[in-house]
């Protein structure tokens, strides 16, 4: 197993880390290593690279995940989800990550090709729930993280105790911290760690975060991921919806008040999902102090 990750730093600073996701073709794949190249620069913790719903980009992600740990040398954490795989091709992956010199995993279930909200139908020969993957990549000397809601799963229609105690669980199986899915209220975020700290969870929470740079994008991700949209947020947009630097600036702005909120409160460390593109997130990181 390779080292633990440290949540701790010399400055009292959170820590942070980077997520992509696999391009598409070789145009895409030459954009990722220009903004990823520029984003190295900011020596991150880890960076990530995600799976596509179902499971549908599971190869793309074994190979660009391989890639970024040869030629970078950054730690990489895989992303490996319960959807699209038996138990038996979950291990094959594992084997591959590990021979690629990869020692991290977050652990998902994954969301069904038709969205989070569609009906979950596990794989045949797969696992049911991530807690069940969390074992196998645990079993196998793999330092593992998983994904934590503070607007609550899209599956768990607002139960959150039912998102506390699936997490709760997940760090008993060996979990070693988790990644939060976008949002824009630290309220919610430290709601979810006071819960579980209430219930003895020692789980470091990255609070992930989203540089708003289009308006649609802001629709489309959280029709996806379940996270409501501020009405003060919303209007601010669409306020400026055809002006697509404005757009960036308040993108920029908003993420930056969240991070300073976050950091003010004791955050151990902040999850970027860069879209695969530098400029936002490496001005957030430089306006909040990070670099």
């Amino acid at each position: 197993m390779q080292r633990p990750f440290s949540f701790e730093t010399p400055n009292g600073q959170p820590i942070f880390s980077l997520e992509f996701f696999p391009p598409k073709d070789e145009k895409g794949e030459a954009h990722l290593w220009v903004e990823l190249t520029e984003l190295n620069s900011l020596h991150p913790e880890f960076v990530s690279v995600t799976y596509g719903a179902g499971g549908s980009t599971r190869e793309r992600t074994v190979r660009v995940t391989s890639e970024i740990t040869a030629r970078t040398g950054l730690r990489t954490v895989a992303h490996l989800t319960c959807i699209g795989s038996s138990k038996a091709e979950l291990s094959e992956i594992l084997d591959q990550y590990w021979n690629a010199g990869i020692r991290d995993i977050l652990a998902l279930r994954g969301d069904p090709p038709t969205g989070p909200q569609s009906e979950w139908i596990p794989t045949v020969g797969g696992f049911t729930h991530s807690d069940e993957l969390v074992s196998l990549a645990v079993a196998a000397n793999f330092n593992v993280g998983v994904a934590a809601f503070p607007d609550c799963h899209p599956a768990s229609y607002g139960n959150y105790s039912a998102d506390v105690l699936v997490l709760l669980e997940k760090e008993r199986r060996g979990a070693q911290f988790a990644t939060t899915q976008f949002f824009f209220s630290a309220e919610k975020y430290f709601n979810l760690v006071k819960k579980l700290r209430e219930r003895g969870s020692k789980l470091p929470i990255f609070a992930g975060i989203l540089p708003i740079t289009q308006v649609k994008q802001l629709n489309r991700m959280a029709q996806l991921g379940g996270t409501p949209i501020p009405p003060a947020i919303m209007k601010a947009f669409i306020e400026v919806e055809n002006e697509p630097e404005k757009v960036k600036a308040l993108g920029i702005e908003i993420a930056v008040n969240l991070c300073n909120e976050l950091i003010a409160m004791g955050v151990p460390g902040l999850h970027f999902y860069t879209m695969n593109s530098a400029y936002a997130t490496k001005e957030i990181v430089k306006r909040i102090g990070l670099r």
